[in-house]
């Protein structure tokens, strides 16, 4: 498709709604856009949604639909229209000459326009001990841990008001045998059907006025100590806290180029997207400290793109390509298939991927090859994220290495034996034995270079 841009018309940072809703309006434009995902700076490629279970509240879904694979969706609706995905961080971008520079960790790339959709990250408390227990029972996702061995059948708690505390507060009752919300104020604020879930919900305790102070324990947390509005301690006997208390926009790789509020949000006019520098847009929750929908999310994308294209056009600076199909070829309305579970039949000892405890028992007594284990759960956006990523890292070596997916939910002893406390976690294996751990998401590089020490 078209051709290679010396300087790109434009370059979209951030792969939420926005940022993908923005991809899809330009690339249609047959403006060749290239979206930078983001990798690890500021959350996980695809945003908030890739934390998010049922989505039920975005439009053309009447049953609802996982966040990851809305996500999905979205991002390869903005592939087939012609949009070049980079799979990297931002480092910075310099506004002062044009065309404009963005500096990624592996790159620079000059572009007429730039769209901003980084949206925001989770906060944290702060509390005593916080750094101490973080993986080892605090969270700030409970879609993404929620399933991890320790808490099951345990007493967890959320903290927070909104609707993200009151979805991971009933998610999380598939998992404990009770759920304390802890709410700071006297009230929700989620939405009236969020509200009533968790009234009617037998297994959640709601304390109004409450904070954490601290989290105790020995390797693994035990209780919280809590305060209320009248002063008074109490400690929670709790084996999970996870945290839902709001987000910060991702704006500091900006480096004061860019007009922000007092919080750090990108500032532009009520219903607008420029920003304080020409041919510069923001679309999403870095721009929307109120609203901070999916849909409304991707409703700015569409607008930045709109305005973009516009003043590509007025300035003379658009570089349309010709497209080798009018209409790109359909992609169906698959999402995505897991691979199935490995059984007696199925095992290959060659194959380079495969999933379930039954393959994972055979290769660990059989093969001679480094075992690449990636441990998940059904609703981790970052296992969404990480696994295509294992697979490509497996592919290049050749059949030299293999992979194995185990899904926490199902295989929850082999999760237990292994010490697994969130997901996603990657565990590297050589002759029986483990060489290497990773928890979340990591770059490539740094798998290819653990196994490459084995081979």
């Amino acid at each position: 498709m078209g051709n290679s841009l010396e300087t790109e018309n434009i370059v979209i940072i951030g792969s939420g709604p926005a940022g993908y809703t923005a991809a899809i309006y330009a690339a249609r434009a047959n403006l060749q856009p290239i979206l930078i995902t983001g990798f690890n700076s500021g959350g996980i490629p695809g945003g908030q949604l890739m934390t998010t279970t049922d989505v039920e509240n975005f439009p053309g879904f009447p049953d609802g639909i996982l966040g990851p694979d809305l996500m999905d969706l979205m991002k390869s609706q903005a592939v087939r229209w012609g949009t070049k995905l980079i799979e990297s961080d931002v480092i910075s971008i310099d506004t002062k000459l044009r065309p404009l520079t963005i500096k990624t960790e592996d790159e620079t790339i000059k572009t007429n326009s730039l769209i901003i959709s980084t949206g925001a990250s989770a906060n944290r408390l702060g509390i005593i001990n916080e750094d101490e227990f973080w993986s080892k029972g605090i969270s700030a996702c409970a879609i993404c841990d929620g399933a991890t061995p320790q808490f099951r059948d345990a007493e967890l708690a959320v903290v927070g008001g909104g609707d993200s505390a009151c979805e991971e507060a009933v998610y999380l009752t598939k998992y404990g045998s009770k759920v304390h919300l802890l709410v700071r104020s006297e009230r929700l604020r989620a939405s009236a059907t969020m509200i009533d879930r968790v009234k009617n919900n037998s297994k959640i305790t709601i304390h109004w006025n409450t904070n954490v102070r601290e989290a105790k324990g020995g390797n693994w947390l035990e209780k919280i100590e809590t305060v209320n509005s009248k002063n008074e301690l109490k400690d929670i006997e709790i084996k999970g806290l996870f945290y839902a208390i709001g987000h910060t926009p991702n704006t500091a790789f900006l480096g004061n180029q860019i007009n922000l509020d007092e919080r750090g949000y990108i500032k532009c006019n009520p219903g607008r997207p420029e920003t304080s520098v020409e041919g510069i847009y923001a679309a999403g929750d870095v721009a929307d400290s109120e609203w901070r929908q999916g849909v409304t999310a991707a409703g700015s994308g569409c607008m930045a793109a709109l305005a973009s294209e516009r003043w590509l056009t007025e300035n003379q600076l658009s570089k349309l390509i010709k497209r080798d199909n009018v209409e790109p070829e359909k992609l169906g309305n698959e999402i995505n298939i897991e691979d199935e579970e490995t059984n007696e039949k199925t095992f290959d000892i060659n194959a380079e991927w495969q999933r379930g405890s039954y393959a994972l028992r055979k290769l660990y007594h059989e093969t001679k090859k480094p075992i690449l284990v990636i441990f998940s759960s059904p609703t981790c956006g970052p296992c969404h994220v990480l696994k295509p990523q294992l697979k490509r890292v497996i592919n290049e070596f050749n059949g030299k290495v293999v992979g194995i997916e185990i899904d926490i939910d199902k295989d929850q002893d082999i999760a237990k034996q292994a010490g697994i406390n969130g997901t996603p976690t990657v565990q590297l294996f050589k002759d029986k034995l483990l060489k290497k751990q990773w928890k979340g998401v990591k770059q490539r590089s740094e798998f290819k270079e653990a196994i490459k020490d084995l081979i």
